[in-house]
């Protein structure tokens, strides 16, 4: 129980660098950082500049220097070779230039350490198979252009589960199932295992073979990830007489792009004061451990861990052995404490260790750690799968069987085969139908049911119902529901309907490009109506565009400012080189897109980034999508945007995550 670093007085908390984050209010792309994006990259990769310009929707140059750099590079993603970058990163202009080590696994590992160590982060990739989507995750979250934090913070549960693996290659085929219910993922670094030659292992794994592990976890998951060095003291492998160890992997781990960092109170204050100041955009989980059986929840201990934790951390954990269950009702005393005296403190993340403690982890709801069967061992004694938790829940009667339904045309409604195995993967006691909606008034009827749960709709309903009174920014903005949840219990419960649709388009729109390409960029809409256009005009605001032109329809409602229709074929030739064009038209009428393809192809370079989205679902006379890909666009239909509908859906409806690969894999790649 580690308290030598601890102090009498608890020191106030740092003020926190203003937030940059991607999301305002939950819908709106911040503008991140706006540093000259610098990419430093290895022999015979400069190919790699154009790919980061590409996904940042910029032009591109090489350089021979960081000192050739100005201001007048703003707008401009530069290059720079390795061999040259090592002359002069260490005096470039930090407040002009934010610096990226672009490495290349196949050309051997490490990396020059000292090149890695003075840029500001460090992408590590492979040649082929290359996963652009990954990059554009990395380049978005430490440019500050997303935040996965703040959106996790507003759930009412939140868990990761552990890879437990020595080496994460033998999770990456079970992923997709294993990460179902979680809202992130840890590596325990402390936990991999390192091959040496003579067949032996390292003690600790190198830099090197951490960091290829990290690259190939965040390959294959969309999920934040959670880097933890556990010591062997709390129940890890990680060596305790080298304090600045720890700061060199956690600090790689935030240059690599890792969400979130794991740093235990017995280090060094000087340690985790530095790893705060230095997290850029990653947070600090600040973890404390107890196995000596001794601490106790009501102790001014407990309250003076707090408050050392809090000193650098974004989030408190503290995870201890008890002896009684009873000191599972003094934690949640203490939890309620905590809430209480800091309203505006870190969240605390706070379980009690073995069986005795599994209420605790039950009752937890910031960032409980959960185990999966698939996994070799489970990372703390007493750790429960998200499944086990929710099963616990529904038996204390904190989650209470309800009734969901996916209500509309029942040929585009999702198959409830689809969401009972998403039901079943978690262990929750709803109970899902699918059911058409044949008359007016017959949403509201299964509304009033008493075990009413909520509801997926397909089509959706017009915004304005008098029996729902609540409705969120997006769904009064697009002027429909396609979500009705319940808040509340019983007599005190009421309807608030939402929109799912649109975060399913954003989704799309960001899974290989960051959000600041889109900034000031035109965008076209094609639909036969300004109700099927909405969603989409909705995405594209989100993301900060120019002008959106539209064809087949005139906007006239909350979305029309800056929205204007072509009238003519001079008025499309007047406009410049569209960034994205997305068809909401009929499956029938789908094919009409393709002239606009075909044109704005031949306008700009088949390198420059342009996206194409198609919503039509059904039958149609041509393949918009395959005439697009040859004219140079980024692609994606309707299977993309309802996945990513469905992911948004579901994180609505029962408060939990399913990552988008699951959505893939479980329906077959099609649409359901």
């Amino acid at each position: 129980m580690a308290t030598k670093q601890l102090q009498s007085e608890p020191a106030p908390t740092p003020t926190r660098p203003k937030s940059t984050n991607g999301v305002i209010n939950g819908t709106k792309a911040g503008q991140g950082d706006t540093r000259i994006v610098v990419i430093v990259y290895g022999q015979g990769q400069d190919k790699i500049v154009s790919v980061f310009a590409d996904v940042l929707g910029k032009p591109f140059r090489l350089a021979s220097s960081f000192g050739s750099v100005r201001s007048e590079d703003h707008g401009t993603v530069i290059g720079i070779a390795a061999s040259d970058a090592k002359v002069d990163v260490e005096s470039r202009d930090k407040a002009l230039i934010v610096a990226i080590n672009a490495h290349c696994v196949n050309l051997g590992m490490p990396p020059d350490i000292d090149l890695s160590l003075a840029c500001d982060y460090e992408f590590l990739y492979t040649e082929a198979p290359f996963f652009r989507r990954d990059l554009a995750r990395f380049i978005a979250f430490t440019l500050g252009q997303i935040s996965h934090h703040e959106a996790l913070i507003t759930k009412p549960r939140t868990y990761f589960i552990s890879t437990t693996f020595p080496d994460v290659r033998t999770a990456l085929s079970n992923l997709d199932i294993l990460s179902v219910g979680s809202d992130a993922v840890e590596i325990r670094v402390d936990l991999l295992k390192e091959s040496l030659v003579d067949g032996s292992f390292n003690s600790v794994p190198s830099l090197s073979y951490v960091g290829e592990q990290v690259m190939l976890l965040r390959q294959r998951t969309e999920l934040p990830i959670i880097f933890t060095t556990r010591c062997t003291r709390e129940n890890g492998r990680f060596p305790m007489d080298d304090p600045e160890l720890y700061y060199k992997y956690l600090y790689r781990a935030i240059q690599w792009g890792c969400e979130y960092i794991d740093v235990e109170i017995w280090l060094p204050e000087e340690i985790r004061k530095r790893l705060f100041e230095q997290r850029g955009n990653s947070k600090i989980i600040s973890a404390f451990h107890d196995f000596s059986g001794t601490f106790k929840w009501p102790s001014a201990q407990a309250q003076l861990i707090f408050e050392e934790s809090r000193k650098y951390g974004d989030i408190v954990k503290m995870i201890t052995i008890i002896n009684s269950i009873s000191e599972n009702y003094e934690l949640e005393y203490f939890r309620s404490q905590i809430r209480a005296n800091n309203p505006d403190g870190p969240p605390l993340s706070a379980v009690n260790m073995g069986q005795l403690g599994q209420l605790s982890r039950a009752l937890n709801t910031v960032f409980s750690p959960i185990t999966h069967p698939l996994l070799p061992i489970v990372a703390a004694p007493g750790q429960m799968s998200a499944a086990e938790i929710n099963g616990a829940l529904s038996t204390m009667g904190q989650l209470p069987k309800k009734d969901i339904y996916a209500i509309g045309n029942f040929r585009s409604t999702p198959q409830t085969t689809f969401f009972e195995k998403c039901f079943n993967e978690l262990g929750l006691p709803h109970h899902f139908a699918s059911v058409d909606r044949a008359v007016k008034g017959s949403v509201q009827t299964f509304c009033l049911q008493p075990n009413f749960g909520g509801a997926y709709l397909n089509p959706p309903l017009h915004a304005n119902q008098p029996y729902i009174p609540v409705l969120s920014d997006a769904a009064a903005a697009i002027g429909a529901i396609d979500t009705i949840l319940v808040r509340g219990e019983g007599a005190s419960s009421t309807f608030v309907g939402d929109n799912a649709s649109w975060k399913g388009i954003r989704a799309t729109l960001t899974r290989d490009f960051a959000p600041s390409a889109y900034k000031d960029r035109a965008a076209i809409i094609l639909s036969s109506s300004e109700e099927d256009a909405a969603s989409a005009i909705f995405a594209l605001r989100s993301l900060n565009v120019g002008n959106i032109y539209t064809v087949g329809f005139k906007a006239r409602g909350p979305l029309s400012s800056t929205v204007e229709p072509f009238t003519s074929i001079e008025s499309v030739q007047k406009v410049d080189q569209p960034f994205a064009i997305i068809s909401a038209l009929p499956p029938e009428k789908s094919h009409l897109v393709q002239p606009l393809l075909r044109h704005f192809s031949k306008l700009g370079s088949k390198n420059t980034g342009k996206v194409f989205v198609d919503l039509a679902n059904g039958p149609r006379k041509a393949d918009p999508l395959a005439v697009a890909e040859a004219s140079g666009w980024s692609a994606y239909g309707v299977a993309d945007t309802s996945a990513f509908t469905t992911v948004e859906t579901l994180r609505l409806l029962i408060g939990q995550n399913i990552p988008y690969s699951f959505v893939r894999l479980a329906s077959g790649r099609g649409l359901y």
